[in-house]
């Protein structure tokens, strides 16, 4: 890892469920060794305790790293028994939904080096995006959070905190977006005429394989469906429907990501 700077003091890993077991496999991966890592879970997995990893024991006097990967609703009860790392040198990551810098803050003091991460849930296969940003505290700590988030998918930072609710509105819950996609372009063919299992064939392969296409082609998404869309051809006449500016992807879109950006916001208090 990054200079060795995690490795020398050691990282804690507050919760390890399968967003916390994807970034340690990635870690491990990437080769920080096992005994340099602390998980904190009341039920650790088979997979987990078969790591090498420390599992519920003592922790290191001042840990490089805390990543917080709780659910929110189990903050309040998880953090008191962090508080020894507040105001030092820890680095502690979040990326738990709905909980804001200022949390953090008014449990370890505004000193204390604190990075809010957005990630989601492709990163269980390494795929995933996750946003980043940080308190004042926290600014000279965003390359080392970034050096850890890397290991489960792409990275980015944001200029400010304001802009986590639109991320989880557009790649945090999108995922979602997109199996739900798969669900109903599925159930389409099914009712064309096509058996069960071959429209669902059909659909997750159109899927994954269109998004892997737009990651790689050097065209914009919107030049890619300009190319596979011949005049008066077959896709076409589903774009009209599609594109619609009242019914179509246009407005459904724009009142999805509206709806799960206000709701990320009411969670997180604001």
């Amino acid at each position: 890892m990054k200079d060795g700077v995690i490795a020398a003091g050691g990282l804690v890993l507050l919760g390890c469920g399968k967003m916390g077991s994807a970034m340690l496999a990635g870690w491990l991966e990437r080769g920080l060794p096992a005994d340099r890592v602390w998980v904190i879970d009341p039920n650790p997995s088979d997979w987990v305790r078969a790591t090498g990893v420390h599992v519920n024991a003592e922790l290191p006097a001042a840990p490089a790293v805390v990543l917080v990967a709780v659910k929110p609703q189990m903050m309040g009860d998880a953090l008191p028994a962090l508080a020894a790392f507040g105001g030092a040198q820890t680095v502690f990551v979040s990326v738990a939904a709905g909980t804001p810098l200022r949390a953090f803050e008014d449990a370890f003091g505004a000193t204390t080096p604190i990075v809010r991460a957005m990630p989601n849930t492709p990163a269980a296969i390494g795929r995933g995006i996750t946003a980043i940003c940080a308190n004042d505290a926290g600014q000279g700590a965003l390359g080392l959070a970034e050096t850890l988030l890397s290991a489960v998918g792409d990275v980015v930072r944001l200029d400010s905190e304001a802009q986590i609710d639109a991320v989880t509105g557009v790649s945090g819950s999108g995922p979602a977006y997109v199996f739900h996609m798969i669900e109903t372009l599925a159930a389409a063919g099914v009712a064309q005429g096509l058996p069960d299992a071959l429209a669902m064939q059909l659909a997750k392969a159109t899927v994954a394989g269109a998004g892997a296409l737009a990651m790689q082609a050097e065209e914009d998404p919107a030049q890619l469906r300009v190319n596979v869309t011949s005049p008066n051809g077959t896709t076409q006449a589903a774009l009209e429907v599609l594109m619609d500016e009242t019914s179509g992807f246009p407005a459904l879109m724009a009142r999805a990501v509206a709806a799960a950006t206000e709701r990320s916001r009411e969670l997180a208090g604001g």
